[in-house]
């Protein structure tokens, strides 16, 4: 169920990226969540801009330029949704420019974008950025959490976990299946364990004749964490079949397993199936409800609880170590950092 705050504020945002995530958040916002209006958006494609405004209704500005909608004195908080090199860039104006900032991942593409934001968000003195992980948000995996906090399984002691696609776009490359989808495992699995990694080894399987050229797909990640939990990942980016997530926690005293959406059983021609989603928006689309809408409730009260800066940074820094494992073809350490007060006090992995 989506909370909603009480009251008749409302949040003024401005949307940076209408493609597939952007046009979504402004869907969203625009017909199914409470508290928000949808004044501003922008898009390296000026024309994808003014059609959003079209399709969905919007009383809003087409800005020239992410800055340009970030100055913008009628925008309250900013949804960065465009490429994830541009995203460095919006987040620092948008803390220089006082305001809120929901980003989808990654929060940068690199380590030294990522300390930038985070010493920027610090020298502020308050959180004024979240990252748009959206799975902590899912039920299926808040009730996961809960059983390993709960203890029900005993000491955890591995996670057999998959994460596949139907297909990959032509442009996807091997470090892309890192930065644009184990990035999910990577911060999924420190907020379910509660720990950090500390060992990865990416190793490739037999390619896939499905797979772009230049594309290994599938490989597997190996990971070990700081009290010696073993996690495999399989990462198939053109499984051809849809969309699936698979993860199995083995403690002591037994397994968890994930469950796959809900869908309707169907017997005909001396068959029963099911149906399996195609895309990432059918299978977490409550998830993302809940976690823009609650962005929008924490906005009006003035302090974000969501996936923090630092949340993004450890993704974006563990994400480095899989990229040199994969191109050296061993495993590599990877140094445990130390979370800094600013956000231990606000916003801890759990």
């Amino acid at each position: 169920m989506i909370k909603q705050i009480s009251g008749n504020k409302t949040l003024k945002i401005g949307i940076i990226g209408t493609g597939a995530i952007g046009q979504d958040h402004i869907k969203r916002c625009a017909n199914f969540l409470s508290g928000v209006e949808v004044v501003a958006v922008s898009d390296i494609d000026k024309k994808s801009a003014q059609n959003a405004i079209s399709t969905y209704g919007l009383d809003a500005k087409a800005y020239e330029s992410g800055n340009d909608l970030i100055q913008a004195k009628e925008v309250d908080a900013i949804i960065i949704a465009s490429s994830g090199k541009t995203h460095a860039e919006y987040i620092l104006s948008g803390i220089e420019a006082k305001k809120f900032i929901f980003c989808e991942k990654p929060l940068a593409t690199t380590i030294e974008e990522c300390q930038a934001i985070i010493e920027a968000e610090q020298t502020y003195g308050k959180r004024l950025v979240q990252v748009g992980f959206m799975r902590s948000y899912d039920r299926r995996y808040q009730e996961l959490k809960k059983i390993i906090q709960d203890k029900k399984l005993g000491q955890i002691l591995m996670i057999h976990a998959a994460h596949r696609n139907q297909e990959s776009p032509e442009n996807f490359t091997s470090e892309m299946v890192i930065t644009d989808t184990l990035i999910h495992e990577l911060d999924i699995f420190r907020w379910l364990l509660n720990d950090e990694f500390v060992t990865v080894s990416m190793i490739p399987i037999r390619k896939t004749s499905k797979a772009p050229k230049g594309l290994q797909d599938p490989q597997f990640a190996l990971l070990e964490t700081q009290s010696g939990i073993r996690i495999n990942v399989e990462l198939f980016v053109n499984c051809q079949y849809g969309y699936d997530i698979k993860c199995e926690i083995v403690g002591e005293e037994g397994v968890a397993s994930l469950p796959a959406p809900a869908a309707v059983s169907i017997c005909q021609h001396e068959k029963r199936y099911d149906q399996i989603l195609a895309n990432w928006q059918d299978w977490f689309l409550e998830a993302y409800n809940i976690e823009i809408q609650e962005f929008i409730n924490e906005c009006l009260v003035g302090k974000l609880q969501g996936p923090d800066a630092w949340r993004g940074y450890m993704a974006t820094y563990v994400a480095e170590f899989c990229i040199e494992s994969q191109k050296k073809g061993q495993e590599i350490a990877i140094p445990v950092l130390k979370c800094p007060d600013f956000y231990r006090s606000d916003n801890k992995i759990e």
